[in-house]
């Protein structure tokens, strides 16, 4: 019997963290559930930690690539593998709260939902819960460019509604992009607005340098979506004013 939901996680050197992640899996409320662990060539023990849980429960199944091909083609892998009707995101180093999947296929089922996300809260490298990230109710694909307000832990879509949709190959806002694929097919994204996840901030990330972020972002717009180069700077604009206004917020909260 084919489970309902495939969760798709890529994996690339997290043995400190990947044993949480897949634990929350495991803890979930909700059963009617496979993973697809992709293992993309990591170098520490990680491939390891994957085949433990693996040997564990049927539900994972790990695959085992012998070269790096970045998170974007580990994704697609999964998404291209996957057996489940719904397909969620969750990367080796976040964790996911119990009720996670339970609360969020019963909106979607409930309410005809194509495409849903949730608020979240921040937790550092040593498990220390950070800021809450809350979210609107619904996301257009114009409100979007203005600001990638859907993490990707947070994510689902119906691939009954949409069928399966890939991510473009890029080395960075790969979710970015695939959010704006499907919000362009003129299908909003419903928000959650309760934190149902936990996202990792890590020191030397990609997602810590902000400038990269943003130079990835403006690709998004000017090679994936095309974008003239004044609606580019625009949009580029307002991604920058929002993340002035989170920091500011940031500090006024702790003050």
């Amino acid at each position: 019997m084919k489970s309902e939901t495939t969760i798709i996680t890529p994996i690339y050197n997290a043995e400190d963290f990947l044993a949480d992640t897949l634990d929350s899996i495991l803890n979930q409320s909700y059963q009617n559930w496979e993973t697809i662990l992709i293992n993309d060539n990591s170098t520490d023990g990680s491939l390891d930690i994957a085949k433990r849980y693996e040997n564990l429960d049927s539900r994972f199944k790990v695959i085992n690539k012998s070269e790096s091909g970045g998170a974007a083609k580990a994704r697609n892998l999964g998404i291209e593998l996957a057996q489940g009707r719904f397909i969620a995101f969750l990367d080796s180093d976040d964790i996911w709260h119990p009720n996670k999947l339970e609360k969020q296929i019963s909106f979607m089922k409930n309410n005809n939902v194509d495409f849903s996300f949730t608020a979240y809260n921040f937790i550092s490298e040593k498990g220390v819960l950070g800021n809450f990230v809350a979210v609107p109710n619904e996301v257009s694909y114009k409100t979007l460019l203005r600001g990638n307000i859907i993490a990707c832990l947070t994510a689902v879509y119906d691939t009954k509604k949409l069928g399966k949709v890939y991510m473009p190959d890029i080395l960075k806002r790969q979710d970015f992009a695939l959010w704006l694929k499907i919000t362009k097919s003129g299908v909003n994204a419903i928000g959650i607005n309760e934190s149902l996840a936990h996202y990792r901030l890590r020191n030397g990330s990609l997602s810590s340098t902000k400038f990269n972020t943003m130079m990835h972002t403006w690709g998004v717009y000017r090679n994936v979506e095309k974008l003239s180069v004044l609606s580019s700077l625009k949009y580029i604009s307002s991604h920058l004013a929002g993340a002035i206004i989170k920091r500011i917020k940031n500090k006024l909260r702790k003050a």
